[in-house]
């Protein structure tokens, strides 16, 4: 791996950091491997597979920004294990600012560790540090930007003020479906109540996530949204061949995030990167090389012409650890290894930077405010 001072900065556009420590407990100020240790012998290895991300590790892979999701389940949609869940939407928004209290403490605790982005002097400032040669020594804040991954939580267009006061930048739509839009494994366009809210949003030029959308309501978003557009983790559809799942994003949707300047963050969850891969079945991670997501990340770039419109959206731990990433990846710091992957694909040094975390950072530059 390339020296600390060399690497790229990573911008990490998935991780569902909040909902980690409500419903599991865990504290990302430690590193991932001491996590492991506390939870050995627990149902959460089983239940979400062992971490993968904690603060020493984001140091050690340069990781800069990440987009921390506003995540809860709905109860029809259940895991085992899981407690932030809603059942109305009055206790979906209640969980979300949950949340937000959650990730305010934490960066309010640990000022050196966490630092809340909501504009681009506060993205600046966070890059400036990580990209010091000092930051090596002395590590560097991770900025976290709100995600809500889900936007039951929204009661109403009328609330949308209310968020963007408390910070929230970026809002995807569904997770399974929602009211406002058809979701994972469950198919359908945009409703009217979603319409109604992706024009409310665009007055604050919200960014809109198509993460989880059903293929009909991204394209009709694509169509009538006017604000900024970007799938913060979704590989590609053409990729997946024999899939029966939605949640995989096809090609004329990957066209349509290019013509808008958007970003596509590719998860490394090998459920994702190989049909029929399922960790309860006895699935290998071993049948799953980096080189799979590699693929994702240049049938992305071979569309758009260049390396402008793909980035990294770990997802860590969201429903998955150790257990089903690719061998190569034993945390979030070994995402470095994309780099070199590339490279060695011919891509340059610049195209590699721009893909973990280059291509992020312009976006944001471009579509938080000022």
């Amino acid at each position: 791996m390339r020296s600390f001072t060399t690497m790229p900065l990573i911008i990490d556009s998935h991780q569902d950091i909040a909902f980690n420590m409500l419903n599991y407990g865990r504290d990302y100020t430690r590193s991932a491997l001491k996590t492991r240790q506390l939870e050995a012998g627990t149902t959460t290895p089983d239940r979400n597979g062992d971490a993968t991300a904690g603060w020493p590790e984001y140091q050690r892979g340069q990781v800069a920004v990440i987009f921390s999701t506003l995540y809860a389940t709905p109860a029809k949609n259940k895991e085992l294990g899981d407690t932030i869940l809603y059942k109305d939407y009055n206790t979906a928004h209640r969980l979300y600012r949950d949340q937000i209290d959650v990730y305010r403490k934490l960066t309010d605790s640990h000022p050196d560790k966490f630092r809340l982005i909501s504009s681009t002097p506060e993205l600046d400032s966070v890059i400036e540090h990580c990209s010091q040669p000092s930051a090596g020594a002395e590590g560097h804040p991770v900025g976290l930007i709100y995600l809500m991954e889900g936007a039951d939580g929204i009661r109403s267009p009328h609330e949308l003020s209310e968020w963007w006061e408390l910070g929230l930048r970026m809002i995807g739509l569904a997770w399974a479906g929602t009211r406002y839009s058809g979701g994972t494994g469950n198919p359908g366009p945009l409703t009217d109540e979603g319409r109604q809210l992706i024009s409310a949003m665009a007055d604050y030029n919200f960014i809109l996530d198509l993460s989880h959308m059903d293929v009909a309501a991204a394209v009709e978003s694509l169509d009538r949204y006017e604000g900024p557009v970007m799938a913060t983790h979704a590989n590609c559809a053409a990729l997946m061949k024999g899939s029966e799942s939605n949640r995989h994003i096809p090609d004329h949707v990957i066209h349509g995030l290019i013509e808008r300047d958007g970003v596509i963050g590719v998860i490394p969850f090998n459920t994702f990167l190989k049909v029929g891969w399922i960790r309860k079945n006895g699935s290998r991670r071993e049948e799953v090389p980096l080189d799979v997501l590699i693929a994702h990340i240049d049938h992305i770039c071979q569309l758009a012409g260049n390396a402008q419109h793909v980035g990294i959206g770990s997802d860590f731990d969201g429903g998955f650890g150790l257990q089903s990433i690719p061998p190569e990846l034993d945390t979030v710091a070994d995402l470095q290894l994309i780099a070199s992957k590339l490279t060695a694909r011919g891509y340059s040094d610049a195209d590699a930077a721009n893909v973990l975390g280059g291509n992020w950072l312009r976006f944001l530059r471009k579509n938080l405010p000022s």
